[in-house]
């Protein structure tokens, strides 16, 4: 049996799991922006072009950065509540025209080879996965250890 404690000031562990969710989450998104980017993002703008999205070119501009600057806020645990919005919105797009054809695995086992094994595609469940850690924090707020509870804090003496 769970201690109520653990939800309580007394036990404060809930203040770790949303710095937990933050670190993981804020990381994730600015990788893959800062992998967007660091290649070029023509190569982005290739597999939008593929996959008939409109707007492919100012999608392949606009995505990375959000991801990297995003992730970097998510992280750090500024303005949570606001870059979620936007990080969910791609991880939805990406989901619908992309992923979703793929199935739900995020490893999908393709084949065995002598070298090892051959993944395929990823499906939907990574971008499930990061809709659910970004509502959390929504939710639940970027926590104690965030540059938004330092400002709530200053505000609060103001």
């Amino acid at each position: 049996m769970i201690k109520r404690s653990v939800m309580t000031k007394e036990g404060n562990y809930i203040q770790y799991s949303s710095l937990c969710i933050r670190l993981m989450t804020g990381f994730g998104f600015a990788a893959h922006g800062w992998a967007k980017i660091s290649r070029g993002t023509q190569g982005f703008e290739k597999l939008l072009l593929q996959t008939g999205m409109p707007f492919a070119h100012a999608s392949s501009l606009i995505v990375p950065y959000l991801e990297l600057i995003g992730g970097i806020f998510v992280l750090l645990g500024i303005f949570v509540s606001i870059i979620s919005i936007p990080l969910i919105v791609t991880m939805l797009v990406a989901m619908f025209t992309i992923q979703i054809h793929y199935g739900f695995s995020s490893v999908n086992t393709i084949g065995l080879t002598p070298q090892g094994p051959k993944f395929g595609p990823p499906g939907y469940e990574i971008n499930l996965l990061y809709i659910s850690c970004l509502i959390s924090l929504i939710l639940t707020g970027s926590g104690k250890f965030s540059v938004d509870n330092l400002i709530n804090k200053i505000k609060l003496k103001e």
